[in-house]
């Protein structure tokens, strides 16, 4: 799947400005960016457990 066009994103903006209201926005994407750090950070974590439990084994 590719990513959307520079229109196509100014759409999904626009279109979530409409559903979200200009208030909730910059709380909206706050939230969505701590949650993507976090995940970043869960998944660097198992990575990282991965390379200690092989370490560990030999």
């Amino acid at each position: 799947m590719h990513m959307p066009s520079l229109s196509g994103w100014i759409i999904i903006l626009v279109i979530a400005l409409l559903v979200f209201g200009p208030s909730k926005l910059p709380q909206l994407g706050k939230s969505l960016g701590s949650a993507l750090r976090e995940f970043k950070e869960a998944v660097g974590g198992v990575g990282k457990d991965e390379q200690n439990k092989d370490k560990t084994s030999n």
